[in-house]
């Protein structure tokens, strides 16, 4: 576990080393500040039914850096390190794949999980700043950030597959949109054309969007925890699989 450690600390003191890493932290503030303004000039214009935080997390905009941001954090996990030879090092050195793929993953997720942190911070100075009552509770902005959580944890997991499929951070990103563009997509698929098809529940079940609407109301549903954890459990076994390739190919 010391070494899980040591692997995992090392990685995520990449994303801060580096000027990429600030970047994105930037990119995602500005986002989520625009997405922010963006709900409250809607409040502004006219009475809403829906709460400031439901608001600020269904605007196109929200969407767009949304999935834009898991390109991002994972396309140089592997993609880098096998570009610059660095990784077939690392596999030959006496650490087991499932400690390099752990690691990589978890220090993804934590710098993903610190990108929120901005979030948190504009809703409670809305709170200060304003002397109007606040048009959201703890309990929908809690429950927002727990399922951006859930998502990410599978969407990360997708993107660490993506990055050890290719040695090209292009690629990595590329694979990495375009699956999370299909996940997306398959969530409005009953939008256009209604439930009266066999497979509308499974694809309400896999609906992002539906996720995000339930828990941005405050409600708590067990099952996108089971399905977003088992997902990402099963994409990382996909990567350990992928990386043992390499690794006994050397």
């Amino acid at each position: 576990m010391s070494l899980l450690a040591t692997l995992y600390r090392k990685e995520l003191k990449g994303y801060f080393l580096s000027p990429f890493g600030w970047i994105v932290l930037t990119f995602a503030t500005v986002m989520q500040g625009w997405s922010l303004s963006t709900a409250m000039t809607a409040l502004s214009k006219a009475p809403q039914l829906e709460s400031l935080v439901y608001i600020t997390f269904h605007t196109p905009n929200f969407w767009f850096y949304f999935l834009f941001l898991f390109p991002l954090i994972t396309m140089r996990l592997f993609a880098e390190e096998e570009r610059s030879g660095t990784l077939e090092t690392m596999l030959t050195a006496p650490v087991s794949t499932w400690q390099v793929v752990l690691s990589k993953y978890t220090a993804a997720f934590t710098f993903y999980a610190i990108l929120w942190i901005p979030t948190l911070i504009h809703f409670q100075l809305f709170k200060a700043l304003t002397d109007i009552p606040a048009p959201f509770n703890n309990g929908s902005l809690i429950g927002v950030l727990a399922v951006l959580l859930l998502i990410g944890a599978f969407y990360i997991a997708i993107g660490c597959l993506s990055s050890a499929l290719t040695s090209s951070q292009i690629i990595a990103g590329i694979i990495t949109c375009g699956l999370l563009l299909i996940h997306f997509i398959l969530g409005y698929l009953t939008l256009f054309s209604g439930d009266a098809f066999a497979a509308a529940p499974l694809l309400q079940y896999l609906s992002s969007q539906q996720h995000l609407e339930t828990f941005s109301k405050g409600l708590l549903d067990t099952r996108p925890v089971v399905y977003y954890l088992t997902m990402a459990a099963f994409t990382l076994i996909l990567t350990l699989k992928v990386v043992d390739f390499r690794r006994w190919r050397q």
